[in-house]
């Protein structure tokens, strides 16, 4: 007996998922999705007919707005694990003095000096332009 209700409910799962694509009929899918990249002060182009257009600006690469996302640090248990040996080699490097480290200890440490002078410039020039692109105008 239960074995005759469970093959009739089977059986009637496809004719319920037919009716009820018959009465959403707003529930198909869009035939084309179009992710278009604007310039600021520019508007988002309308969709045409079933189309779904995603505007995003190379300023702002992301869908969460600003005020939502996190910039906080990761700690460093919620990190994976690359990342951590990633931390700690680079801070063991430092401290051995190892070349390509700008460090007064050991002897190949002052070999990367220019190396971090270059990193920290280009760090700056970008806090400057980021500066300069939040000024309101």
């Amino acid at each position: 007996m239960i074995r005759a209700i469970a093959f009739a409910a089977l059986l009637s799962l496809p004719a319920l998922a037919g009716a009820q694509d018959k009465d959403a009929q707003t529930g198909t899918p869009p035939q084309r999705i179009r992710d278009v990249t604007i310039t600021k002060g520019q508007e988002c182009p309308k969709g045409e007919g079933n189309e779904v257009v995603v505007c995003h600006t190379l300023d702002e690469p992301y869908r969460i707005p600003k005020a939502l996302r996190n910039d906080k640090p990761i700690p460093a248990q919620n990190q994976s694990w690359v990342n951590r040996a990633s931390t700690i080699d680079d801070v063991s490097r430092r401290a051995g003095g190892l070349p390509d480290t700008c460090s007064p200890v050991g002897t190949g440490g002052q070999t990367g000096c220019a190396m971090q002078a270059a990193k920290d410039y280009a760090a700056d020039r970008r806090a400057r332009k980021q500066e300069q692109d939040d000024i309101p105008q």
